[in-house]
């Protein structure tokens, strides 16, 4: 039911996503590649690879990449422009579940995702397979925003997440997602956070829920709670801007 919930929203962004300017912005897309070690040899995997963005800007630093997605749309569209791009000989496409990958262990020099833990429940899983994938001595590059610590501020956050986007799960803590390397048995080699701002209007506008829900969210942003990873702020002209807090990581697996 749930993975049913997923291929119906993403087929609804598969355009969308892929066009928004945010999502190939050097701040956001290009510091999250620029963690996988550049080796003309090595073999990477983009697992939840959407519409393939991170697989391409990938490409060029590696020797070839496997992208994997859920949605059948997301890698129709992906495998498109790849093709498009005239990287068709570097990267491929399939359609599989990131919490179950079907690939042998320590087969990948390196596996790569952005913005899929928050729609996966127990995103752990996640993280477990990509260490799983790599060899020893392999990468592991993570992507994706924050919530608060304080419980009050990531429930705020969260309800307005899930009205705009209803296979919206749960944003992680960045002490959460520093336990799931953790736990994947993989050593923490870099990590960061930086504020990265977005069109409101064209972040609400992408979710399948945001038209519907945009007077309730404009409800609940009336009553802030203190959020340091999800603020809504006026610019000038009165263009709306969303900021969020962006945790980028870089892990290792022992060996």
């Amino acid at each position: 039911m749930y993975e049913e919930a997923i291929r119906d929203e993403f087929t609804h962004q598969s355009d969308s996503f892929a066009e928004s300017p945010a999502m190939s912005a050097a701040e956001i897309l290009g510091a999250l590649v620029e963690l996988a070690p550049a080796d003309e040899e090595a073999r990477w995997l983009d697992v939840a690879c959407g519409p393939g963005l991170v697989t391409r800007a990938l490409a060029p630093r590696v020797g070839s990449v496997l992208g994997v997605d859920l949605t059948p749309a997301m890698v129709e569209k992906a495998s498109a422009d790849a093709t498009a791009a005239g990287l068709g000989d570097r990267v491929s496409f399939a359609i599989a579940d990131a919490t179950a990958l079907e690939l042998e262990d320590g087969v990948l020099d390196g596996a790569i995702t952005r913005f899929s833990f928050h729609h996966i429940p127990v995103p752990s899983r996640v993280m477990a397979e990509m260490a799983r994938v790599v060899r020893p001595g392999g990468w592991v590059v993570v992507g994706d925003h924050l919530t608060d610590e304080d419980a009050d501020a990531a429930a705020w956050h969260q309800e307005i997440e899930r009205l705009r986007d209803p296979t919206h799960w749960a944003s992680q803590t960045e002490s959460r997602l520093r336990a799931m390397g953790e736990e994947a048995g993989l050593l923490l080699d870099e990590e960061r956070v930086a504020e990265i701002e977005l069109d409101f209007g064209e972040w609400l506008g992408r979710g399948s829920g945001g038209a519907d829900a945009a007077a309730l969210i404009d409800r609940l942003l009336a009553r802030p709670a203190g959020s340091r990873c999800f603020r809504v702020v006026e610019r000038e002209g009165g263009l709306r801007r969303l900021l969020l807090r962006y945790w980028l990581s870089r892990w290792r697996r022992p060996g």
